[in-house]
């Protein structure tokens, strides 16, 4: 029975990454995706694709990021200090940390992931989901209404 249960954690992805940023890099300054990027080192500024890409962003053990995350999907297994907007699917592995708002289409979380923020699902369907401002809207109406 508990051999199913380990089957069902997030499993690492077959994603193919055109960029890497390794552990020992530094990235001070806003970022426009076109294709996936991995990210193993750190990342000071905003990360963001354009609308149509179905762009990756994971962010590894190692990795971290200040910033917003703007992606179609992204997964995290690092820091994260910044909201992130996932058009179609956000997954958080076990011992990342997040602090900050996250709008998703579908959501994975494993045991020990440490989230401090709104988690909100967009209300769109994850196919029509791809606009970065629709998740930011969602953000923006669940702090108003909770102030």
């Amino acid at each position: 029975m508990f051999e199913k249960l380990k089957d069902k954690s997030l499993s690492p992805s077959q994603e193919r990454f055109d960029t890497i940023i390794g552990r020992t890099t530094q990235i001070y300054g806003r970022l426009v995706l076109l294709d996936s990027v991995r990210i193993d080192g750190k990342v000071v500024g905003n990360i963001e694709t354009t609308k149509d890409n179905k762009v990756t962003v994971a962010i590894g053990k190692t990795g971290e990021v200040s910033g917003d995350i703007t992606a179609h999907r992204v997964m995290v297994a690092g820091k994260v200090e910044g909201n992130i907007y996932a058009a179609e699917r956000v997954e958080f592995h076990k011992d990342s940390i997040v602090q900050g708002d996250i709008s998703y289409g579908s959501i994975a979380v494993e045991h020990g992931a440490r989230l401090l923020g709104l988690v909100i699902q967009n209300p769109i369907s994850s196919a029509a989901a791809n606009s970065s401002t629709d998740a930011k809207n969602v953000i923006k109406k669940a702090q108003e209404s909770s102030s």
